[in-house]
C-alpha cells in the first residue's frame, strides 16, 4: 500500500436528499439504474446493460457470502425471590468465535447480566457471557446445522440502519437482501452490488464473453460504522473474514495474463482482492482477516474497475471509490447521480467505475 495522502473527513461530505435513499430494491433486479463513469463521461444505463460496457475476456469477481438472519428478538429470563421475570431483548449476531460462541450486540445491554438465559424461540436459546463494553458473547444451545436451521426460523435479516429507521425487516427482505448466488453463510450485511444481478443479466454476460469468479468476504456490521476522526488516517478499520480459493486465484491470474480486466462487483470483493494481491498484482489462494483501509493515494494492485452502489457521505466506502476514480472525479459522478435522482445505498442503484477509460 502506498502512503496515505492526508485528507480530512469533510472532504468526503455531500448533501443527499432523503427521498433518494432506497428502502426497497428495483424489480426485476437488473432493471435498477447503472451509472457508467469513465474519466470524463457519465452514461446513464440499466444494470441489464452491463455487458455492453464491458469487453469479452473481462472477469467479474463476485462475493458469494450469504447473509444470516442475524437479528433476533427474545426474552431474558431472570430468577428472583419473587419468581421468574421476563424482559424483551434484541440481539444482532456479529461473528462466530473460536470457542463456538457468537459475539453479539444486545439491546438493552445494561440490563442483561452474565449467566442469564435468553429464549429466542422454542428451540433456540443462549447463555449470556460478557466480553466487552459494547458487545457480549452468546453461547447458544444448538450448534452446527441445528443452529442454522433454528436461526433461519427465529431470525430476521439485519437491514442497514438507514432502512431499519424507516421500516422493519419483513419476509421480502429474506430474498431481496441476498445475492442469487449466495452460498457461504457468515455475513451480517449484504454485498449490495450483487443485488442487481438476476438470471437475465447473467445470461447476457455469458453471451458477451464476460467471465466470472467467486470469492468470499463475510461482511460485518462494521461496514456501517461511521468515521469519527477528522484526520482519516487515524480511523481504525473494522476486520472481516475472507477466502480466495485456488481455482478463483488461477482464474483471475489467467484473465490478467490474457489482457482482460479484473472487475470486482462490490467494495467487499475489491477489498478482499487488494488484501490478497502481491505488490505486482499476483493473486494466490488466501484465507484470513482483512482490515484494509483504502483512501486516496492508494495504488491498486489487481482491481481495474469496480461495480458498486452509491455510498454514504463521510464513509470508508466513499473514500474507497475516491481512491479509485480520484476525489474530484467522484464528486462529479455523485453530483450527476443526485441530479439524475439515482437511488442510494444498499437497495439503491449501481455505478460502474472505469478509471482507465
Amino acid at each position: 500500500m502506498s502512503d496515505l495522502i492526508p485528507v480530512r473527513l469533510s472532504d468526503f461530505d455531500f448533501d443527499l436528499p432523503e427521498h433518494l435513499i432506497a428502502i426497497r430494491p428495483a424489480r426485476p433486479r437488473s432493471s435498477s439504474r447503472l451509472l457508467v463513469a469513465t474519466k470524463s463521461d457519465c452514461i446513464d444505463a440499466r444494470a441489464i446493460d452491463l455487458p455492453n460496457h464491458l469487453r469479452p475476456g473481462d472477469r467479474l469477481v463476485l462475493n458469494d457470502t450469504r447473509v444470516m438472519p442475524a437479528r433476533l428478538t427474545g426474552m431474558r429470563l431472570r430468577e428472583s425471590a419473587a419468581g421468574e421475570t421476563r424482559a424483551k431483548v434484541e440481539a444482532t449476531l456479529l461473528e462466530p468465535c473460536a470457542d463456538g460462541t457468537w459475539e453479539a450486540l444486545l439491546r438493552p445491554l445494561k440490563r442483561v447480566r452474565e449467566g442469564e438465559v435468553i429464549e429466542f424461540s422454542n428451540d433456540l436459546s443462549a447463555v449470556v457471557e460478557r466480553s466487552g463494553e459494547t458487545t457480549v458473547r452468546l453461547d447458544f444451545n444448538l450448534k452446527g446445522s441445528d443452529f442454522e436451521v433454528a436461526l433461519a426460523e427465529a431470525g430476521a435479516m439485519p437491514l442497514p440502519p438507514y432502512i431499519e429507521s424507516r421500516r422493519p425487516a419483513d419476509e421480502l427482505d429474506r430474498q431481496d437482501y441476498q445475492a442469487i448466488w449466495a452460498r457461504e453463510s457468515g455475513a451480517v450485511a449484504a454485498p449490495t452490488a450483487s443485488l442487481h444481478f438476476d438470471s437475465a443479466l447473467l445470461a447476457g454476460l455469458d453471451r458477451a464473453g464476460i467471465d466470472r469468479s467467486f470469492v468470499t468476504l463475510h461482511v460485518g456490521s462494521g461496514t456501517f460504522l461511521p468515521v469519527k476522526t477528522d484526520d482519516i488516517s487515524d480511523h481504525k478499520m473494522h476486520s472481516e473474514r475472507g477466502v480466495i480459493s485456488e481455482s478463483a486465484a488461477a482464474e483471475i491470474m489467467k484473465t490478467r495474463e490474457s489482457g482482460g480486466r479484473v472487475i470486482p462487483v462490490g467494495t467487499t470483493a475489491l477489498r478482499l482482492l487488494e488484501s490478497a494481491a502481491d505488490a505486482d498484482g499476483t493473486i494466490r489462494p488466501w484465507k484470513g482477516s482483512t482490515e484494509i483501509f483504502i483512501t486516496p493515494g492508494y495504488r491498486f494492485r489487481i482491481s481495474d474497475a469496480l461495480m458498486t452502489n452509491f455510498h454514504l457521505p463521510r464513509s470508508t466506502l466513499i473514500m474507497l471509490v475516491s481512491a479509485l476514480m480520484g476525489l474530484d472525479r467522484i464528486r462529479e459522478v455523485y453530483v450527476h447521480a443526485i441530479a439524475q435522482e439515482y437511488r442510494f445505498f444498499s437497495y439503491g442503484d449501481a455505478s460502474l467505475l472505469l478509471p482507465g477509460e
